[in-house]
């Protein structure tokens, strides 16, 4: 059975139609100003070990991943403190000033009725006092789409939200126009053409670095570095998202790093599988959702068919199963932190409650609500709450996080501690 997108991509929406569901957190997206900020963990992928993560936002790929809050909270907080300019998203907070909580539901059939139009239900959505329910642009949510299609059009620009609101530079892609342009990992963005960015949600700074998502228009960027300012102009370009990485090793468990669900990582995992010898390390720190039907072709790489997941919609429930045929022997260990939520968590659960993965890290994030979009005539979209997946054992996420089997304390790094837990699985059979 194939499963609704998680953080999803709706091809066609349309006004009253039942839309594409969604369970998804900001995937790699900018998609909240706020100013949480973490550490590095790696220098290709922006993680934490603690109850707070962060990931850099793209300005065309990236993960909401990652700036997270702690999943102990019930507080709405901020989803991310990075954003990719091809994967923008404004997530919203609760009103402050009165608290007030609205019905995601009613707002939904408000939409789909024609009775509230995009400023209204950007209103609401911020009112509503739900932590996950977003509201996109047009431009937005067609950026968020293309980039789970694991493409974006953009300079190839990781960036993030930092002390006194300033807007720094966290990875540039390889081989992209910034990479050209001699643009650095820690560089200072102070302007977009004439806009400062000083004190911009990250989720407007994304869309001013992707433009109109024409390749080869020009944005020139005001630059700091160190006590040097310059402005340099940049032609954009479609370039490729880089959801998985695939490590091998001549004697060691081969590992698979998946920042996001985006289209085709199920099978670049498959391909990866095929060729492990001793082991497969599944990275999922930082990782913090994408394309549900994703996640559950990377759970039909290790299992032989059965149940994924379960979730509700309206009350109304549903299951999500894996495709027969996996590879049932190779040893398996998953790497959480968290930063792995959403989708990813789904698939950490379902494999350990299926007895096919070991889990090591530290506690995941705990997002386990369930979001669908709603369309407004402009194209912007509403993305509201409207239930809760839980996992093969029946147990939910959403608050609670995973616990791993193995806890991997703060300062030790997993990957090296992994190597003794492989030790002990012993080889396939």
């Amino acid at each position: 059975m194939s499963g609704p997108p998680l953080f999803g991509t709706p091809r066609r929406l349309r006004r009253g139609a039942t839309l594409t569901l969604v369970f998804g957190t900001l995937l790699a997206t900018g998609a909240a100003a706020g100013g949480l900020t973490a550490p590095d963990a790696r220098a290709s992928r922006n993680t934490t070990g603690t109850r707070i993560a962060a990931a850099p936002v793209v300005d065309g790929r990236q993960s909401d991943g990652k700036a997270l809050a702690p999943a102990t909270t019930g507080a709405p907080s901020p989803a991310a403190s990075h954003a990719a300019d091809s994967h923008s998203g404004s997530r919203t907070e609760p009103d402050g000033a009165n608290g007030d909580h609205v019905d995601t539901g009613r707002i939904a059939e408000e939409i789909q009725d024609g009775k509230v139009g995009p400023q209204a239900a950007a209103r609401l959505v911020s009112r509503s006092g739900d932590r996950w329910s977003s509201f996109y642009t047009a431009r937005e949510y067609a950026g968020l789409q293309q980039a789970l299609d694991g493409k974006y059009v953009g300079v190839g620009l990781s960036v993030r939200r930092v002390d006194g609101g300033r807007i720094q530079i966290a990875r540039v892609q390889p081989g992209s126009p910034a990479a050209l342009a001699g643009l650095r990992d820690g560089d200072l963005l102070g302007t977009i053409g004439p806009v400062k960015v000083t004190g911009l949600a990250v989720t407007e700074v994304v869309a001013d670095l992707r433009g109109d998502n024409v390749p080869g228009s020009a944005v020139r960027l005001g630059v700091q570095r160190a006590q040097r300012s310059w402005a340099v102009t940049v032609r954009r370009a479609t370039l490729d998202t880089e959801s998985v990485t695939v490590t091998a090793s001549a004697d060691g468990p081969t590992v698979i790093a998946v920042d996001a669900f985006t289209e085709g990582v199920g099978d670049q995992v498959r391909d990866a599988v095929r060729d492990a010898r001793h082991g497969v390390l599944l990275d999922l720190r930082g990782n913090s959702g994408g394309l549900v039907t994703e996640a559950v072709a990377v759970a039909s790489v290790f299992l032989d068919g059965g149940l994924v997941a379960t979730y509700d919609v309206h009350g109304e429930q549903r299951a999500l199963y894996a495709a027969d045929g996996g590879d049932t022997t190779v040893p398996l260990v998953i790497l959480v932190d968290g930063g792995t939520m959403s989708a990813a968590e789904m698939l950490t659960g379902a494999l350990q409650d299926r007895g096919r993965a070991l889990v090591m890290g530290s506690r995941t994030f705990g997002k386990g609500s369930v979001q669908m979009p709603s369309a407004l005539p402009d194209g912007s979209v509403a993305e509201l709450t409207v239930g809760h997946y839980r996992l093969p054992d029946g147990r939910g996420v959403d608050g609670r996080g995973i616990d791993p089997d193995v806890a991997v304390p703060a300062g030790q790094d997993p990957l090296a501690e992994s190597h003794e837990v492989f030790a002990g699985l012993g080889p396939p059979t």
